[in-house]
């Protein structure tokens, strides 16, 4: 694998919605790449409560600190989506244990399908650990506050995505 694909890291997944956690992550890992790419999965096998140009624009404005990370949505294997953008690195994050099985049925599958790229897991801070996107989406679709799990445009994304539903 040539060095130059190294260093361009993909950090794939649904973001329904975008997290603190998933923040933490990219805020920890984009200092070790050249370049790194937010792969927004559309995932319409998991009907996700956002619709994709929705979960990209808000993905875009939580990682807009960083100049060298990009958001794209997309709609394919992900396989051909990290062969599309030249990436060498597969970035996943590991909150708990009980991630990791899926995780790494997933990271072999991916050796098998573009063995040319590598996995790298990494776990979120202390603080991270417990928020995930669905018990997000629950919260929200209950009226209770996420503005500490999310950022605020995340927040009244989801707000207003469940108001529109309820009328």
């Amino acid at each position: 694998m040539s060095s130059a694909r190294n260093r361009i890291a993909v950090y794939p997944g649904t973001f329904d919605p975008i997290t603190n956690g998933h923040i933490d992550l990219v805020d920890r890992a984009a200092p070790l790449f050249e370049r790194m790419i937010i792969g927004v999965a559309e995932s319409p096998g998991k009907s996700p409560a956002l619709p994709l140009d929705i979960r990209v624009e808000l993905a875009r404005k939580a990682v807009a600190h960083h100049d060298h990370v990009e958001v794209r949505g997309f709609n394919s294997l992900l396989a051909h989506f990290v062969a599309q953008v030249g990436g060498g690195v597969l970035l996943r994050g590991l909150r708990a244990v009980s991630d990791f099985e899926y995780e790494f049925q997933l990271a072999s599958m991916n050796r098998h399908l573009i063995p040319e790229v590598e996995t790298l897991f990494l776990t979120p801070a202390e603080q991270y650990g417990f928020i995930s996107s669905s018990l997000v989406r629950e919260i929200a679709r209950l009226g209770g506050d996420v503005s500490g799990f999310v950022p605020p445009a995340v927040a009244q994304a989801l707000q207003a995505e469940w108001q529109r539903k309820k009328n």
